[in-house]
């Protein structure tokens, strides 16, 4: 019977010698500028946590006052017993701060992009997807049984060429695009995705899981970056990253959210955000929409370290946001420097196939409101070390 599964042992072989195996490090502290990684303290440049918020005091007494008051779990999913109080008042706040008509919460981003997808199109519909696009966007299109029409990378033209040739052919249509693209930081051509939406008669989805937090007036995302408030159907978001909780949540039009409601599958057959959760969320939503100091201080700490890292000779692609690839195409390169710059202090890691093309491998780093000068400073030095000595720069 063993023999049937020979198969993954040849296969975790093949990865480990093209250096592609994923190393999985474990973190002992809170997360924030420094962590305690397989016993070691280092300097924190992989999470997500743009604003500092997944350790902030509020967010912990929010969460501790909700489990006095409502305990943990909701015990059900939302459509029988599972929507709770804080749960209306989160989405409510959602909606405010994405200046949208509704919004509608979900257990992660990427189940919120399985649920609305799905939910808007199906067989006989059509979905033009930009090629980079999250995996969580893909899988949605893939359960959707909706075709779908990759087009090139944030190429409004060749989207357009495509429209022109197949739009005719299907009931439905959706044009779905990550809002900032989380591998290289640059961000979608909106304002002509709006246009072409409009002319060709399609929905438009936007997933801005890297945008809010980030872009726009106190982070309110790409849609307001672009001032194209009202004009986008569905904004989906992740409350993981800038934010620094969990969960997801789709932001839109009253219509649209009301229809997930009844057709959206992780909502319909899956439990609710827990209490904790759900009231950490809230507290997050509400300090951004008090405050841009946050939000400022993040692009203050991007400009300094992207300037620094050009200038010390590092080629960091073309993000226009605080994502920070550092390119290197080759994946054992890549898996080396991360181990170089793991033994100087500094948590980043190698990205590598399947989360990017090969030959595309990069070191991914993630700036975060949290980090003080002092701290950059250290990161900037390690990443001069060791570029040196692999010969990068």
């Amino acid at each position: 019977m063993a023999e049937t599964l020979n198969w993954i042992d040849e296969a975790l072989e093949d990865l480990h010698r093209r250096g592609l195996y994923i190393t999985i490090r474990t973190v002992a502290s809170p997360q924030g500028p420094w962590l305690v990684v397989d016993g070691k303290r280092v300097l924190n440049f992989c999470s997500n946590n743009y604003l500092g918020l997944a350790n902030d005091p509020r967010l912990v007494a929010a969460a501790k006052e909700a489990i006095d008051r409502y305990g943990i779990g909701p015990a059900a999913v939302r459509t029988i017993a599972g929507t709770m109080q804080l749960h209306v008042e989160l989405e409510e706040a959602l909606a405010a701060f994405k200046e949208t008509e509704a919004a509608l919460s979900f257990q992660s981003g990427f189940k919120a992009n399985l649920a609305t997808i799905p939910a808007l199109v199906g067989r006989g519909d059509g979905i033009f997807s930009d090629e980079l696009n999250h995996a969580s966007i893909i899988d949605g299109c893939r359960l959707s049984r909706a075709e779908i029409v990759r087009y090139p990378h944030n190429d409004v033209q060749a989207l357009r060429g495509l429209l022109e040739a197949h739009r005719d052919r299907f009931r439905r249509a959706l044009i779905v695009t990550d809002g900032v693209f989380s591998m290289d930081g640059d961000i979608a051509p909106l304002p002509e995705l709006v246009a072409l939406a409009r002319e060709f008669e399609c929905m438009l989805m936007v997933d801005d899981a890297h945008g809010e937090g980030v872009l726009g007036h106190g982070g309110r995302g790409i849609v307001h970056h672009f001032g194209l408030q009202g004009q986008v159907d569905i904004e989906v978001g992740t409350m993981s990253k800038a934010f620094g909780v969990v969960g997801g949540y789709v932001a839109g039009r009253e219509k649209i959210i009301a229809w997930l409601r009844q057709r959206a599958r992780p909502f319909l057959f899956s439990s609710a955000m827990t209490v904790p959760d759900t009231a950490a969320c809230l507290a997050a939503v509400r300090i951004l929409q008090e405050s841009t100091e946050l939000v400022d201080r993040l692009w203050e700490n991007t400009r300094y370290f992207k300037a620094q890292m050009t200038a010390l000779g590092f080629d960091i692609g073309q993000s226009v946001t605080p994502i920070t690839p550092v390119m290197l195409g080759d994946e054992q390169l890549t898996q080396e420097f991360s181990r170089r710059l793991f033994a100087e202090g500094v948590f980043a890691t190698a990205i590598a196939y399947p989360t990017v093309p090969l030959g595309k491998a990069r070191i991914r780093v993630m700036i975060s409101a949290s980090h003080s000068k002092a701290d950059l400073d250290f990161g900037l030095e390690a990443f001069a070390r060791v570029g040196r000595a692999l010969g990068v720069i």
